[in-house]
C-alpha cells in the first residue's frame, strides 16, 4: 500500500519596522506603507492526504477551526483555482501554535501562506503567481508570507517590494494579557482621527548600516491602542531599559517588541519582561534567503516528527 504524502512548513511570524496609515479608500480599506520584516518565531503545519472531508486541528484555545480560519479560506481558494470540483477534500491540516494571537505579529496570515506553499505542492504543483493571487485574496497580509525578508507593503499591505535586508538583529516581543483585534485597532484609529486627535510621532533611526530609512519605527496604529492600553507605553519603556537599541508595537497590536544587538542581552530581557500577564519570547530577525529556506515545505516520513 502507497504511503500517503505529507508535508510540514513552518509559518514564520513578523514584526513591522513601521506602519503609515495613508487613508481609507473606495473599498473602505485603509491605504497603508508599512515595512515587514520576518522573524524565526514560527507555527508549524503538517499537511497530508486523507480520505473524507477537509480537516482542520490546532490544541490552541481561541484558534477556530472552520471557515473562520484563514488556513481553511486559503485551502478553499486554492482548490477552486486550481479547478477542482466542490469542496475540499482528502486532505488533513494541523496547526502546532507559537505565535500568539490577537497580538499583530500576522500569525493568521503566515500559517495560511503556508499553507498554499505546502497544499499547492500536495495538490500536484502551483506557480508562485497563483499562490500570490490567492493569498491576496484571502488577506492583506498572505503574499508578504509567500517571500519573507524586510519588504515595503503598500496598498492594503498586499503589494509587496523587496527591500535590503535588515541587518541581523535580536528580537524580543512581548504580548501583554489582552489581546488586539485588528478590527479593533483600525477602529479606534478611525474614533480618534474623527475626534481630531493627532500625534507626534517618535522618530527611532536604527543605528546600523542599512541603505534604507523607510523604517522608522514608527506605528500609525500605536497610539490609539495605547489610548486604551497604557500597557504598551510600560513594555516600550521596559524594553529599552534592558538594552533595546528601538522599540514599537507591531502591527495592530498588542504584542510591542525591540531590537536588540546581541542574543545575551535579548535572552537576559526575557524574564523580567515575563511578568503580570505578559509573555515575552527571544527571537532573530531573518534574511529573505533564510526564509526561503526555512519555509519550503518538507516531507515527513512516516516514522519522522514535526522540525
Amino acid at each position: 500500500m502507497a504511503k500517503r504524502p505529507k508535508l510540514t512548513v513552518r509559518a514564520h511570524a513578523k514584526v513591522n519596522l513601521d506602519l503609515r496609515v495613508l487613508g481609507v479608500r473606495p473599498d473602505g480599506y485603509h491605504e497603508l506603507r508599512t515595512v515587514f520584516q520576518t522573524i524565526a518565531l514560527h507555527d508549524t503545519l503538517v499537511c497530508a492526504e486523507r480520505p473524507g472531508p477537509f480537516t482542520l486541528a490546532c490544541r490552541a484555545p481561541g484558534v477556530p477551526l472552520d471557515s473562520g480560519n484563514l488556513v481553511w479560506k486559503a485551502a478553499a481558494a486554492l482548490w477552486t483555482a486550481l479547478g477542482r470540483a466542490g469542496e475540499i477534500r482528502d486532505t488533513a491540516v494541523q496547526i502546532a501554535k507559537k505565535i500568539p494571537l490577537e497580538a499583530g505579529l500576522g500569525g493568521g496570515s503566515a500559517d495560511a501562506a503556508a499553507a498554499l506553499m505546502a497544499l499547492g505542492r500536495l495538490w500536484g504543483g502551483a506557480p508562485i503567481s497563483l499562490l500570490r493571487e490567492v493569498g491576496a485574496a484571502v488577506g492583506a497580509d498572505v503574499p508578504f508570507f509567500l517571500s519573507g525578508g524586510t519588504a515595503l507593503g503598500l496598498g492594503r499591505g498586499e503589494e509587496i517590494y523587496p527591500l535590503v535586508d535588515l541587518p541581523p538583529h535580536f528580537v524580543v516581543i512581548v504580548r501583554p494579557p489582552f489581546g488586539v483585534s485588528t478590527a479593533e485597532a483600525y477602529a479606534w484609529y478611525d474614533e480618534d482621527r474623527a475626534a481630531g486627535l493627532r500625534e507626534t510621532r517618535e522618530f527611532q533611526l536604527l543605528p546600523v548600516p542599512w541603505p534604507t530609512r523607510a523604517a522608522q519605527m514608527i506605528n500609525d496604529l500605536e497610539p490609539p491602542v495605547l489610548r486604551r492600553h497604557q500597557e504598551i507605553g510600560t513594555l516600550k519603556q521596559q524594553l529599552r531599559d534592558l538594552g533595546a537599541t528601538a522599540a514599537a508595537m507591531s502591527g495592530s497590536g498588542s504584542a510591542v517588541f525591540g531590537l536588540f544587538r546581541s542574543r545575551q542581552a535579548a535572552e537576559r530581557a526575557v524574564k523580567p519582561l515575563s511578568r503580570n500577564g505578559a509573555k515575552a519570547v527571544a527571537t532573530r530577525t531573518l534574511t529573505r534567503a533564510e526564509y526561503e529556506r526555512r519555509a519550503r515545505p518538507v516531507a515527513l516520513r512516516r516514522s519522522s516528527g514535526q522540525p
